[in-house]
């Protein structure tokens, strides 16, 4: 599918397309995301097949704001005030589905939960506004690939299964969205995303508790691999190899690698989330046997970019898949 630039008559033909069951590309402030009707499961069914998904694993369904995803669930006064704080923007929250809720069971994996958020990018707010439907919408990369933060990510991952992709440029943040589940007691850290936990856990007033790793999957994420190249990455990099790409940061970056790409010369960790993935496809064509990372500080945003990391290097492709915004 040719990539289209996201004019108003366009996100108006996406609109349409979604709601007679296709599939539809397009930005958010994350990464782009491959949308779908949340409705109609044989919508939801084409997302699956696109990504040549592996297995069932919920989705996010994106809405414009609290007064929609109430609909769908049960809200307390904890996720109406991590809403009121956080939305539009990159937090999803876990949360008990509403009593007839008609979210496809595809999209939730026929859990009684379901994973929500507002997007803040334009084009996403603009196609939800035009379509007034809830948009179920991983990323719109096949599955257990590297997100894809274009448009010509997209293409290249996705060939001709969206009937459309539209184009708004490259993701703001470019790091998928922090998920955090509200079913329990205490709110628990599914997923480190864009929104830092230090800011949810400053407006809480206390920490979140963080989902065990053998825990039953609630929410895209949780997989122990995704997000991964094809050529294997090597953590914690202080030298190089001829054979070798590098991912750098920072100005100290030894010489020698086949390829270098640094995600952010002055340390700034919201430009190297934004450059990650990009990063990462422009390295694995690099034909080195081996993609180098140099250490990335780990707090704020860095957690995020290196729980990634240390997914996309993950051996155990029989849990891979990449499938959030």
């Amino acid at each position: 599918m040719p990539i289209v630039p996201a004019t108003p008559e366009a996100i108006a033909q996406a609109a349409r397309a979604l709601a007679r069951g296709e599939i539809v590309a397009f930005p958010t402030e994350t990464v782009y995301g491959l949308g779908a009707n949340a409705l109609d499961g044989a919508a939801v069914v084409k997302i699956f097949a696109a990504k040549k998904r592996p297995r069932f694993n919920p989705l996010i369904v994106h809405v414009p704001g609290p007064a929609e995803a109430e609909t769908y669930a049960v809200f307390n006064e904890t996720a109406l005030k991590l809403a009121e704080a956080f939305w539009p923007g990159p937090l999803s929250l876990v949360l008990k589905q509403r009593a007839g809720c008609p979210i496809a069971d595809l999209v939730t994996a026929g859990l009684d939960t379901i994973a929500l958020r507002a997007p803040a990018h334009p084009v996403a707010r603009a196609i939800l506004a035009e379509v007034r439907l809830p948009i179920a919408a991983p990323s719109a990369n096949r599955s257990g690939r590297v997100s894809p933060t274009t448009a010509a990510h997209v293409a290249s991952e996705l060939d001709d299964a969206p009937a459309m992709i539209l184009d708004g440029g490259p993701c703001q943040l470019g790091i998928e969205s922090t998920v955090v589940s509200l079913v329990g007691a205490t709110p628990a850290l599914l997923r480190l995303g864009a929104t830092p936990r230090r800011d949810i856990e400053e407006l809480l007033g206390h920490p979140l508790a963080v989902a065990k790793a053998d825990s039953p999957i609630a929410s895209p994420g949780q997989l122990a691999t995704h997000y991964a190249p094809d050529t294997k990455l090597r953590l914690g990099a202080t030298g190089v190899d001829p054979n070798e790409a590098l991912l750098a940061f920072g100005k100290d970056v030894p010489e020698g690698a086949r390829l270098t790409v640094n995600l952010s010369e002055s340390g700034n960790l919201q430009e190297a989330a934004a450059k990650l993935f990009g990063a990462l496809r422009t390295l694995d064509r690099s034909g080195a046997s081996t993609i180098a990372v140099m250490p990335i500080p780990d707090h704020d945003l860095g957690e995020a970019i290196n729980d990634r990391l240390r997914r996309a290097a993950c051996g155990d492709t029989s849990r891979r898949a990449s499938d959030q915004t």
